[in-house]
């Protein structure tokens, strides 16, 4: 009886013991299980990471352009004369009438009142510095008549036509560079401009990216150009509008 009971009870421990060992194994696998998914996943994640650093190194810079041809809107036009004499009193009592004289002129050819108005009055003493041989005529007033109108067309139109004057004996100037044909309309141009330079500047990139087998990705950054309004060489009043906008563009 003794030894049977000895014999159970080794049993017993032997059994205690392989339950631990299997337990200690599924302990171990289960670790080890965790470990290796750790590591996968860790894998992947710097296998992401890397890609998604590549990714934004690979980006391509283009340009887009649009343009428009467009005409004045607005014109300043100096019109200069004087008129010389010895008597100052007398002098500007003429000056007086030949601007009459010029203004109504200018209303002929179909310019409002309002349109018109009188620059400042400078006077000349031909005689300073001269000890002999002097000029004829000591004083020369100038003035000028400045037309500001939106009357664009009847600008252009009356360039030439101061012959009328010249019959008179009045001479009319005006300097090339002195007469400003305006275009005072860019602010309703700007949305569509930019608009249209952005399109060219992305069919641009998705050209490149055809090219390079890659796909266009959404904006990396951009840059809107500064508006130019450049005069027609020969036509001073036809204008040529352009933006050019710069855009970056992932590259997937």
């Amino acid at each position: 009886m003794q030894k049977n009971g000895q014999k159970t009870c080794v049993c017993q421990k032997k059994v205690v013991i392989l339950r631990k060992i299997w337990k200690d194994m599924k302990n171990n696998v289960f670790a080890g299980a965790l470990v290796a998914l750790g590591l996968c996943l860790g894998g992947l994640f710097i296998n992401l990471g890397i890609n998604k650093f590549a990714s934004k190194d690979r980006a391509v810079t283009v340009k887009g352009l649009s343009t428009r041809e467009v005409e004045a809107d607005y014109a300043v036009w100096p019109l200069s004369f004087a008129w010389s004499g010895n008597d100052l009193p007398a002098l500007y009592t003429k000056l007086e009438q030949v601007t009459e004289r010029v203004k109504n002129h200018l209303q002929s050819l179909g310019f409002e009142e309002a349109d018109i108005r009188q620059g400042s009055v400078s006077v000349s003493n031909n005689w300073d510095g001269y000890y002999g041989n002097r000029p004829e005529f000591k004083y020369t007033l100038s003035t000028s008549l400045i037309v500001s109108t939106d009357k664009v067309a009847l600008v252009v139109a009356s360039q030439g036509k101061e012959s009328a004057l010249l019959k008179e004996g009045i001479i009319v100037t005006t300097e090339k560079w002195n007469l400003d044909y305006q275009f005072n309309g860019l602010p309703e141009l700007k949305p569509s401009m930019i608009e249209e330079a952005t399109r060219n500047a992305r069919a641009v990139a998705q050209k490149f990216a055809d090219d390079a087998q890659c796909n266009l990705g959404s904006i990396r950054q951009a840059s809107q150009g500064q508006f130019s309004i450049e005069s027609d060489q020969y036509q001073p009043w036809r204008k040529h509008v352009r933006v050019v906008t710069t855009v970056d563009y992932y590259l997937n």
